[in-house]
């Protein structure tokens, strides 16, 4: 294990598994994380109901891939498009029951990672579509040790240098 968060669900591993295999090999594969950097800094999203920083991404739709999803869920979070996104690998979590599965279960998601430039911001802020979920967004450096991160997106942040 990793790291587990304050509900009890664990990041159990990052596996070093092809993007193009992890489906093949690994199930459920559900999700996609995105790791975002803008210049030096990790930039969070502050999500409306869970009521805490975290990274970007979420659940994969019928018939996607998760290369599809993490691009889908960035144009819809951060009003990204054409942007190339790094595989970091598979992560394995143990999840808490909650609104999705009301048991504990364990599930794998790809995790990725981009750096952009500090004038993408604007173009973030103008293009992002889901302002609903997502509320508003910040660097990671502005809440640490302030307000709630997410513990196991906090984790992830190193993965991407």
């Amino acid at each position: 294990m990793i790291v587990k968060d304050s509900a009890g669900n664990e990041l159990l591993a990052v596996i070093d598994v092809p993007e193009e295999l992890a489906e093949q090999q690994y199930s459920p594969v559900n999700h996609a994380l995105l790791v975002v950097k803008i210049g030096e800094e990790y930039l969070l999203g502050w999500n409306r109901w869970r009521q805490d920083w975290e990274i970007f991404g979420g659940c994969k739709e019928e018939g996607e891939t998760l290369r599809q999803c993490i691009e889908r869920e960035a144009e819809e979070e951060l009003g990204l498009s054409g942007v190339e996104y790094t595989y970091l690998g598979l992560m394995h979590d143990k999840m808490a029951p909650g609104y999705f599965n009301p048991e504990w279960h364990e599930e794998y998601g790809g995790l990725y990672g981009v750096t952009l430039s500090q004038e993408m911001l604007k173009e973030i802020e103008a293009n992002r579509a889901d302002k609903e979920e997502i509320e508003k967004l910040t660097f990671y450096n502005e809440v640490k040790g302030k307000e709630k991160v997410a513990e196991i997106d906090e984790t992830l942040l190193r993965y991407w240098k």
